[in-house]
């Protein structure tokens, strides 16, 4: 169910726009928790907090956060914006938000006037880490991109939890962002994937677009039960409004787990899941490794509905360097999980070379 107790602010470790990282203490323990101050309002040192702590009591990927739910200061807050769309809906914590295709939206007319995506190409990843490495290929390679990132609501689903993203648009790597379904927090807000496509070409006036779920990803060890499912339906999206889909294939070959190892099971259940195609990049890997990809790929009938491309992607080492951020996926980085991230880059730089 629910986990929820109340403590006291005692520091504000980190601030900036939309979120507040503070240390909360009770007579039992010191915690770091999130205040997400345009729902719970602006928090201070001295102010006493209900707080959810269920995430950490399951040991789950969060950070080691807990979340403020409601600050004993106010008696009333009244944050309400533009907009009728709501999200969240039916929580106690639902808001609303002004998505680009409802009526009073400035660009409502632009979604009934939608005719297609004219080949726009659209980056399909995983996970939340692969945004930051093929958002900077792209950028690398042709600075000039207007690169829009739509983030889905199959993980995290506030926007300002992302520090990634933070520094992306802080660095404009990312020059803009829509959230989506129940995600919340972009520089623009929309209902579903179709219409989050639909903005990024006609009202962002993008040249590519990168689709992946926030921070978290959720697993149950069986064939279809884990979030990342949704790329399947993002690729026919893509194929429907006549745009470009391009996956990232989730590779690996230091996870524990044999099902991750090579092509992760989570990729090949996408492929079979699909509806029509895309194109599947690969970074050139050593004889090993590509020994073991190419035996996956053989022995897979749903490969052959794909188009397949190798790639050298070796300048993506450079590309996360120059950043100056400690970029990892599942607490592995470049230099121990290089091929996960290569796939990254090998999937921007078909993007820059063949389809811009």
């Amino acid at each position: 169910m629910i986990s929820i107790y109340l403590g006291s602010v005692t520091e504000i470790i980190s601030q900036r726009k939309g979120i507040t990282v503070v240390e909360v203490t009770t007579g039992e323990e010191k915690a770091l928790a999130l205040n997400y101050d345009d729902i719970t309002g602006k928090i201070d040192v001295g102010d006493t907090v209900y707080l959810n702590r269920t995430a950490r009591f399951l040991n789950l990927g969060t950070g080691g956060y807990d979340f403020v739910i409601a600050n004993t200061k106010y008696t009333k807050l009244d944050a309400i914006g533009d907009g009728h769309i709501m999200k969240l809906r039916y929580t106690p914590f639902q808001i609303n938000v002004l998505v680009m295709e409802e009526q009073s939206s400035p660009y409502h007319s632009l979604f009934n006037g939608f005719k297609s995506l004219d080949g726009l190409p659209v980056i399909i990843g995983e996970l939340h880490s692969m945004v930051a490495p093929v958002s900077l290929v792209l950028k690398k390679i042709k600075p000039n991109l207007k690169v829009t990132y739509v983030m889905t609501d199959s993980g995290c689903l506030p926007i300002k939890f992302s520090n990634t993203v933070n520094e992306l648009k802080r660095k404009n790597i990312i020059d803009a962002t829509i959230t989506i379904g129940h995600a919340f927090g972009g520089d623009f807000e929309a209902v579903n994937i179709y219409t989050a496509l639909i903005g990024a070409k006609e009202v962002i006036k993008s040249d590519v677009v990168i689709v992946a779920m926030g921070p978290g990803i959720v697993g149950t060890g069986t064939k279809y039960g884990f979030s990342g499912v949704e790329q399947a339906h993002i690729i026919d999206a893509v194929n429907k409004l006549k745009g470009i889909p391009v996956l990232i294939p989730r590779l690996g070959f230091n996870d524990k787990r044999e099902r991750h190892r090579g092509i992760s099971h989570h990729t090949i259940t996408v492929l079979e899941l699909c509806n029509t195609s895309c194109i599947l990049t690969f970074p050139l890997m050593d004889k090993e490794k590509t020994d073991i990809i190419k035996n996956q790929i053989a022995s897979n009938v749903i490969f052959s509905n794909f188009n397949i491309e190798f790639i050298d992607a070796s300048i993506t080492k450079e590309c996360i360097k120059e950043l100056g951020v400690n970029i990892t996926t599942m607490g592995r980085n470049y230099n121990s999980e290089p091929d996960f991230f290569n796939a990254c880059g090998a999937a921007a730089l078909y993007t820059c070379n063949k389809l811009i």
